[in-house]
């Protein structure tokens, strides 16, 4: 693990953080006479949103980096499983069923969401399925929860609705206090903890399913510890904020060449760069002018990420010519 990178990314997030406090559509002077007035703000509405950003962040940058070195595939990403998707599933039934307007009920749902696309995904893959068996369960997991959104969303019961399950899947910060700070936190931590268990079986894994069996990795505990942590940071991360993509396919490339290139060794320097990627996707969200409201957090990464992965595609083929 390279320290001069922990560090510099640790540098970076001390910068990053009290820009995000005073950034916004009104940015606010911490020089100002106003300042103390201004506080409110700052402890009420900003400070949580920035500390969400940092939580969510760093478990999917944790994620993304435990997903490429399990499936040995660096376009892996933490969606794969199909756990993002359950997630969102979970959440459209709450909104579907009006339960969503009941306090603590639209994470729960997507909870349970999660927790029944990893049950789904543990009870297809079996006992004795590769990897390959695994993402193609996953695969299936993702496409039965896609349906059944487009699904539910078909037969809404108002356009009220309708438009409430559309801005949530958007995937967005925006109004989000402390009470999603400590629904999400906890679970995050726990999840990437799972993930950091794992990070000598997925040194092994590099080797291949054969020669890590050979080597004493119990491939079915590292099965249970990929689809318990991925599920947690990802879950966690949708049923708070809505479906967000891409940081963890984008921030394990940005960091692996200042590595090892050892999974194990990529986990926190990911965690921390995908915090720092959130934070500041989300501050360049609210200081954008848009005339119909803040941009959707969802939407500037995905703006980000698909050039990103189409330039990874592109390298790709032009290593294999």
């Amino acid at each position: 693990m390279s320290i001069r990178l922990i560090l510099a990314l640790l540098a970076a997030l001390l910068l990053a953080v009290p820009l995000s406090l005073l950034a916004g559509r009104v940015w606010i002077d911490p020089l100002a006479p106003q300042f103390q007035t201004a506080s409110v703000i700052l402890v009420e509405l900003r400070l949580p949103r920035a500390v969400l950003a940092l939580v969510l962040g760093g478990g999917l940058g944790t994620a993304g980096a435990a997903m490429q070195g399990y499936l040995r595939n660096p376009l892996a990403d933490p969606g794969l499983f199909g756990i993002a998707p359950g997630a969102a599933l979970g959440a459209v039934l709450s909104f579907w069923t009006g339960y969503a307007a009941a306090p603590y009920m639209l994470p729960l749902f997507a909870l349970a969401g999660a927790g029944g696309a990893m049950a789904l995904l543990a009870l297809i893959a079996g006992r004795g399925g590769g990897v390959a068996l695994f993402t193609l369960a996953g695969l299936m997991v993702s496409s039965l929860a896609g349906a059944l959104m487009s699904l539910a969303i078909s037969l809404s019961p108002s356009p009220f609705a309708m438009s409430e399950i559309v801005t949530w899947m958007m995937g967005s910060l925006a109004d989000r206090s402390w009470h999603e700070v400590w629904i999400a936190a906890p679970l995050t931590v726990l999840g990437a903890m799972v993930l950091g268990i794992a990070g000598r079986d997925l040194d092994a894994m590099t080797l291949g399913e054969v020669a890590a069996h050979s080597l004493g990795v119990d491939l079915m505990r590292l099965r249970a510890l990929m689809i318990a942590g991925v599920g947690l940071t990802v879950g966690a991360g949708v049923a708070v904020a809505g479906i967000i993509g891409f940081v963890g396919l984008m921030v394990p490339h940005l960091v692996r060449p200042l590595t090892d290139r050892r999974p194990s060794s990529l986990l926190l320097p990911s965690g921390l760069a995908g915090a720092l990627l959130m934070l500041l996707a989300d501050c360049l969200c609210r200081i954008l002018p848009l005339a119909g409201g803040e941009l959707r957090l969802g939407i500037a990464l995905s703006l980000l990420g698909t050039p990103f992965f189409l330039r990874l595609l592109l390298r790709m083929r032009k290593e294999l010519a």
